[in-house]
């Protein structure tokens, strides 16, 4: 089942399966978001628009999803706010965009979703502006995590929703031009983290 079908599926429940469980998570990651009055920023992997109730006033907002079923939702959230947001139709690991377009990236649940993560993460940075700021909240295994039972269940997981055999260090070490500012978990010990890159030459 390719990711799109697989989501197209998932659509009418993905709100009631995944809200309440990331709520707070994506508010909390989005403050991190430190913009000016018409910056752009970015957001792949945009789904029902979840975040978009959590997003700061003032920026141009760009959301891309690979499911024309998500971005329905999407758009109706777009709708019901002040924010300036275009959606658009497309994959995160070929994205629609020029290089260096965007000031800021925010990648929320999509690095361990899609079926190559370091091409999207690749691409994050090819769009992204010098002196720009990337913004990951997913779940990722620690270098050397054995944790077997995630990686046993990835062959499976992974045809329906999502990754589980992720690791971070691995996408990052591909991206030369992305340097860490900050990773922590979201809460302690957590599988989940809240990850800040910047952009640099």
């Amino acid at each position: 089942m390719s990711l799109k079908h697989s989501y197209t599926v998932i659509a009418p429940l993905y709100d009631a399966i995944v809200s309440g469980a990331t709520s707070s998570w994506r508010a909390r990651s989005l403050q991190r978001l430190s913009t000016a009055a018409g910056e752009t920023v970015l957001i792949p992997g945009i789904g029902t628009g979840l975040d978009i109730r959590h997003l700061p006033h003032g920026p141009i907002y760009t959301g891309l999803d690979l499911t024309p079923a998500m971005l329905k939702k999407a758009q109706q959230r777009a709708d019901e706010t002040e924010h300036h947001i275009e959606l658009h139709e497309g994959d995160a690991m070929a994205m629609p965009f020029d290089d260096a377009e965007f000031d800021h990236v925010v990648m929320h649940l999509i690095l361990a979703v899609v079926p190559e993560p370091h091409r999207a993460l690749q691409e994050a940075s090819r769009v992204l502006k010098p002196g720009g700021t990337l913004l990951i909240l997913d779940k990722f295994l620690k270098p050397g995590q054995i944790a077997p039972l995630r990686r046993m269940t990835n062959p499976f997981i992974s045809r329906l929703a999502t990754r589980t055999n992720v690791v971070f260090e691995d996408l990052l070490h591909q991206c030369p031009d992305l340097f860490t500012v900050d990773d922590r978990p979201t809460i302690p010990g957590g599988w989940f983290r809240y990850i800040t890159l910047e952009k640099r030459d």
